[in-house]
């Protein structure tokens, strides 16, 4: 596939605005608004417009999933209401890409359009967690927890935008920017011997209608439609047709508008006809509109994908992004990147997430071969609260294996060499029973990635002074 000149520029302008309003392209476009647009101007807008849609949209068909149950469900609950992971998930799980094996999630998926949603979190007794708070663009805005808020009892409110009033005593206001999000809570847990305590935190987290706090409320029974494609939330928006994503993409913003930064992106949208609260019909749009729409997912989606893979700074084969995660400003192209790799990605200062694809040589991971993770004494990954590796198959979620392993990490018992290193065995078939416990099995086949996770890192890793090591191939 290759794109033209000014469909190249529309990719840029997803990251930011300056090449394109610096070109005659935008230029002419923008001075002469009631002229008709050319294919190339209307791809090089329609094309950056599906780019920054794309998380929106990604959110809106997850959330579809997650509350489409009468009551709380493993990670589906109705909305304003927690869904509490109380088990690991395992290699049929599939509603989230790259899952997480290291903490129990708590999951709310809020709409505050009608009135402020108070949560209570209680004292977590020295245990590491954290809540972040998403807008319906997946931009974080709030993260209380361990390390902001501390660890002692918490209530919180998440109001709207625009709301005004008055909040109970002691309790601590978030604007949310859109009327809905999704509040993403994780919560440490060592193993399946922790889930009791775990659960029982779980338990004592509430969420409460502002109308309804100080009663004894009950939450409603949530609406079930049976006819909603219950498939992964990324597959499905491979499948959504340009029309039907800018459709869905104009609904959305009736109760999430752009951000106050978002105004260059809104005059382009403008040129295509969409505004921002109004319905948008891409059959009513000149034929140089329309046919943009339908190209955009097979000619922008390629371009999200690669961004994820190659987003941050390649270091001994590994991809480590210190920033712009969780905060993106006009930077779509990488907030749409990260949606599509790890919606729900915390900030750099919560968590960072090198990923490796590839070996010391630079070769893609392979299943049928061996390799090791060397981290000398003292070199482990500096994090506060703890750390992990994690693969994931060519899906980008847990491989099935003989033990049911998905990560090994600070939190698990290490075997450490006679000098104080540690080695984890990356590969499919068990490294002997003496080395089983640093075992990270790969695939039965195919490629595969690994995903560190840091959580609470500490400056040497905020500041770039530590990096992984380099993934080695074992010549077996």
């Amino acid at each position: 596939m290759k794109l033209k000149p000014v469909a190249i520029a529309a990719l840029s302008l997803a990251v930011t605005f300056s090449p394109v309003v610096n070109s005659p392209v935008f230029a002419q476009t923008q001075v002469e608004a009631k002229s008709p647009l050319t294919e190339e101007q209307a791809k090089a807008i329609v094309y950056s417009i599906y780019v920054m849609a794309y998380p929106m949209v990604l959110m809106d068909l997850s959330t579809a999933i997650s509350t489409n149950v009468a009551e709380p469900t493993g990670v589906s609950a109705p909305v304003n209401q927690f869904a509490n992971l109380t088990a690991f998930p395992d290699a049929s799980f599939d509603t989230v890409v790259r899952p997480n094996a290291n903490t129990l999630y708590s999951s709310l998926t809020y709409d505050v359009s009608k009135e402020p949603l108070i949560v209570s979190v209680p004292a977590s007794k020295g245990r590491y967690y954290l809540f972040q708070m998403m807008d319906e663009w997946t931009e974080v805005y709030a993260s209380p927890g361990s390390r902001t808020t501390g660890d002692d009892a918490y209530t919180f409110a998440i109001v709207g935008p625009g709301w005004q009033g008055k909040l109970p005593d002691g309790v601590r206001a978030y604007q949310s920017p859109t009327a809905s999000g999704w509040v993403l809570g994780r919560i440490e847990t060592k193993g399946a011997a922790d889930y009791d305590a775990v659960h029982a935190f779980q338990k004592d987290l509430k969420a409460v209608p502002l109308s309804a706090w100080g009663t004894d409320y009950v939450a409603p029974k949530g609406t079930v439609n049976a006819a909603q494609d219950m498939t992964s939330p990324v597959r499905q928006i491979e499948t959504l047709d340009g029309p039907a994503f800018f459709q869905r993409f104009a609904e959305l913003m009736k109760k999430n508008p752009p951000h106050a930064n978002d105004d260059s992106a809104v005059d382009l949208m403008r040129q295509i006809g969409l505004v921002p609260g109004e319905s948008y019909d891409p059959a009513k749009q000149p034929k140089a509109v329309q046919d943009a729409i339908a190209a955009a997912p097979a000619k922008v989606l390629p371009f999200i994908q690669k961004t994820w893979v190659r987003s941050g700074e390649l270091v001994n084969g590994w991809r480590i992004n210190l920033t712009g995660i969780g905060s993106y400003g006009s930077d779509y192209m990488h907030r749409a990147g990260v949606a599509f790799g790890g919606l729900g990605a915390n900030k750099p200062v919560d968590a960072v997430y090198p990923s490796a694809f590839v070996d010391a040589d630079g070769n893609p991971f392979d299943s049928s071969k061996n390799y090791v993770l060397h981290f000398d004494k003292g070199e482990t990954p500096p994090a506060r609260a703890f750390w992990s590796v994690t693969l994931y198959n060519q899906d980008q979620f847990f491989a099935k294996n003989p033990i049911d392993r998905y990560t090994l990490g600070s939190n698990d018992p290490l075997k450490k060499n006679p000098d104080g290193s540690i080695d984890i065995y990356i590969q499919r078939e068990s490294p002997g029973k003496d080395k089983e416990a640093n075992w990270l099995p790969a695939p039965e086949s195919g490629h595969f990635s690994l995903t560190m996770r840091l959580y609470w890192p500490e400056l040497a890793v905020l500041s770039g002074a530590w990096s992984p090591p380099a993934v080695e191939l074992v010549n077996n």
